[in-house]
């Protein structure tokens, strides 16, 4: 038996591999070491010139070349695939190209072989608008992006420019089906509330978001593990889908979207240009209606439209929307202070004294503070928007700061009365000096805690003195005591004799 050409035994091996073994192009490639752009050339000759394996097989090189590369391929009487059809069917769940396949030989038993049937469905859909070519299964992913371009919103009185709208769109992966809106700017909360309209204009939930690396929804961009926002995440577990940032410098992971953004600044906002928008309420009602003509409008080289096409695959597929909305919320680390409290918008919440010194998350939306210790809500308030104000749950303080919660004035007052009446009204003068009584309980409790160390005619004496003087505070009393000024008369000064000068005019001056 004759040597085989070493070029032929490689092409041959090559079609062992991909039409018998079934192995990927890819790793036929890496098998071989040939490149793969000369392994599809070998297995698209080998499908135009209807070969099978068994064929290829039974060939010598001779005739396998001549096949191969002397012979424009003949044209066959086989029964051709509607692969527009193939195209559709294969967005769906569970359906593979081995099934379509088979369906295929059901209707026409001297249809192509497997090998051949898979060939010629590639080599049509390298033909089809590049908007079709990625494959995308029903319901299952979401792209949301922003253009460059702005929509500008005008104030109502002299017609000057307010603010630039941002667009954001999204746009399904299998149908095309598109949404956009119009939001205040690209932060947080923009872009989470555009999330919720989109699944609310869906009717349904996707299985995936792919967002290009935008700082409101991804922190930190990496190739591998990007980290998410903490409020984009909590929105994404409630709608119970994964988000799957596309990876940077790498166009392809977003290549639906940025097509359909691409139709946006074409169909969207150039068509806007000459409007004059005073509102955000005004400008989506507008694009509303774009985008019901866009959705609507026919497919050039496939049948049917975008919304045609979401309402037979996309629209079946997707999750059900949860019973409640969204309420959005943002989140942060704060450390809590040594009196057990975070600050949250200079405000202060408090959480368990054990706690303290720890760094915790907070949870902040536009009712509630939850404060969060390893994924465990360890304290929730009613959201205060008081300036400077201290929110406290009594539960989370020391049993030795409860109970000196209890004390009210009242309390105070009748427990200084049993030490006298000057301390009764040393107390009762010292509490109303302060703005808030609260403030005044920690210097009263000093001066009833003197009596303990002195006597009570002392302390008596000693808050006479001080109320003389006008002198209302706890270390006033202490030093009386200590220097022993309660035991001394309190002296009372002579008034001042009036001043009689040429500069000094007198009330008469005014008359």
């Amino acid at each position: 038996m004759p040597r085989a050409h070493p070029t032929m035994r490689k092409i041959r091996e090559v079609l062992r591999l991909v039409l018998q073994e079934n192995l990927s192009r890819r790793a036929a490639s890496l098998s071989l070491s040939i490149p793969r752009s000369s392994i599809n050339d070998y297995v698209t000759r080998a499908a135009l010139a209807g070969l099978s394996w068994e064929q290829v097989n039974e060939l010598d090189d001779t005739a396998l070349e001549a096949r191969l590369f002397h012979h424009a391929p003949t044209q066959t009487s086989r029964p051709q695939p509607d692969f527009a059809l193939v195209k559709k069917e294969m967005r769906k769940k569970g359906v593979t190209l081995s099934l379509l396949w088979i369906e295929y030989l059901e209707l026409h038993p001297d249809g192509y072989a497997y090998s051949q049937f898979c060939q010629l469905y590639r080599t049509w859909r390298g033909h089809v608008d590049v908007v079709m070519h990625q494959d995308h299964k029903a319901g299952e992913k979401l792209f949301v992006d922003y253009p460059g371009m702005t929509i500008p919103i005008y104030h109502a009185d002299d017609l000057t420019i307010d603010f630039k709208a941002e667009l954001f769109v999204a746009v399904m992966g299998a149908s095309s089906y598109t949404f956009a809106l119009a939001t205040r700017s690209q932060q947080l909360e923009q872009w989470i509330n555009a999330h919720v309209a989109t699944f609310e204009f869906l009717g349904g939930c996707s299985e995936i978001i792919v967002p290009d690396n935008l700082r409101s929804g991804v922190t930190k961009a990496n190739r591998y593990e990007p980290d998410l926002n903490a409020t984009y995440q909590e929105m994404a577990e409630h709608y119970n889908v994964v988000i799957i940032p596309a990876r940077p410098y790498k166009p392809r992971d977003k290549a639906k979207v940025e097509v359909a953004v691409q139709i946006a600044e074409r169909w969207i906002i150039a068509r806007l240009r000459h409007h004059r928008f005073t509102s955000l309420e005004e400008c989506n009602d507008e694009i509303a209606k774009l985008l019901t003509l866009i959705n609507d409008k026919p497919f050039r080289k496939l049948e049917g439209s975008r919304s045609s096409l979401f309402e037979e695959i996309d629209k079946p597929a997707l999750q059900p929307l949860p019973l409640e909305r969204y309420e959005f919320a943002t989140w942060r680390r704060a450390r809590v202070s040594i009196d057990y409290h975070v600050s949250q918008d200079r405000r202060f919440y408090s959480v368990p004294y054990q706690l303290a010194g720890e760094i915790l998350d907070v949870r902040t939306s536009a009712n509630v503070v939850e404060v969060f210790a390893k994924n465990k809500r360890v304290a929730s308030h009613k959201r205060s928007y008081a300036k400077a104000f201290y929110v406290t749950d009594p539960a989370h303080m020391p049993e030795s700061h409860r109970r000196h919660l209890e004390w009210t004035p009242s309390r105070i007052l009748a427990w200084a009365a049993t030490a006298g009446l000057d301390v009764a009204a040393f107390i009762e003068a010292l509490l109303d000096s302060r703005r808030h009584p609260e403030q005044g309980y920690r210097s009263a409790l000093g001066v009833m805690r003197l009596e303990k160390k002195y006597s009570a005619s002392r302390l008596n004496a000693a808050c006479a003195r001080a109320l003389a003087i006008k002198s209302l505070s706890y270390k006033s009393v202490e030093s009386i005591l200590k220097n022993g000024l309660d035991q001394q008369p309190v002296r009372s000064e002579p008034p001042r004799a009036h001043v009689v000068h040429h500069n000094v005019r007198g009330p008469n001056y005014y008359e």
